[in-house]
């Protein structure tokens, strides 16, 4: 199944962060695409954070969506990842943002991810690799990016 997957750095060399991040999903699983880096302004959260940067890759999967998000939590925890602060600093955020057609409202796992239809920080990395890509339940991605607030 194909997956859709977030990532974010803003702490010590985030693009280092990113790359060993990605490296790994390479070696566990099998990824598609990548799309380039985007440097944002933290959303949320603590002030003072310095700028991320995010992307977003796709990657097929013949696992639970659940085992999908274990791998990516596995990979936070192996790089260092604490989870202190809703929103706040991190070495890496891996997030999965759809899950083929799956539609879940669990508490360990929401799908599509719950914000990410707000967040350009996702949808312009996603569309760079997938321009004709869908959110389920909210529509086509680059209508979505279309109805945000330009960028800061």
């Amino acid at each position: 199944m194909k997956a859709v997957v977030a990532l974010g750095a803003n702490l010590e060399q985030p693009k280092e962060a990113l790359d060993l991040a990605i490296a790994l999903l390479r070696d566990a699983s099998h990824v598609i695409a990548v799309s380039s880096y985007y440097e944002t302004s933290p959303v949320g959260g603590p002030g003072g954070q310095n700028n991320y940067f995010n992307a977003v890759l796709i990657l097929e999967s013949d696992l639970p969506a659940a085992d999908v998000l274990a791998l990516l939590h596995g990979i936070e925890k192996s790089m260092g990842r604490v989870r202190n602060e809703k929103w706040g600093p991190r070495i890496i955020d891996l997030d999965l943002i759809s899950y083929g057609s799956l539609l879940s409202e669990a508490q360990e796992l929401t799908l599509p991810h719950p914000r990410a239809h707000e967040r350009r920080f996702v949808l312009e990395p996603w569309l760079e690799i997938e321009p004709d890509a869908i959110l389920l339940t909210h529509g086509r991605i680059v209508h979505l990016l279309e109805s945000l607030p330009p960028a800061l």
